[in-house]
């Protein structure tokens, strides 16, 4: 399964202490496959850095970057989806280039794309994620 993985969300993700440390688990295991851009990536590594520590920024993405569960992609269009955050649109873009079942985030700005018929591009929480996996 492919998924797209909101930046909060992988925050949440990778804390031990967190309940949904489980996701970051499932992903070190290979149960799902990650779909990153060089935009998603950066992203990573700068609210990990800011909120944990420029040490563990680095960690998780050397992580993440030398996973075989990864799939690096590079979307040659921007769909602009989203108007209220335009910088969340890099996700969307991945999950429509990668074909990704679902974007997980807990941010309500993706709620938009539910009343977008096409490209269809379904979004779950990290809660709704944690059952699924």
């Amino acid at each position: 399964m492919r998924i797209v993985l909101d930046t909060n969300c992988l925050l949440m993700a990778i804390s031990n202490r967190n309940r949904f440390h489980r996701v970051w688990q499932a992903f070190v295991n290979g149960e799902y496959t990650l779909c990153v851009t060089n935009e998603i990536i950066e992203e990573y590594v700068e609210v990990i850095g800011r909120n944990i520590s420029e040490r563990a920024a680095e960690s998780v993405v050397y992580i993440i970057m030398t996973r075989c569960n990864v799939l690096h992609i590079d979307p040659h269009f921007r769909f602009g989806l989203i108007e209220a955050d335009p910088d969340d649109n890099k996700f969307v873009d991945c999950a429509i280039a990668a074909n990704a079942k679902y974007i997980v985030s807990q941010d309500h700005h993706f709620d938009v794309l539910k009343s977008i018929p096409f490209p269809k591009v379904d979004v779950i929480t990290i809660e709704e994620f944690l059952l699924e996996i």
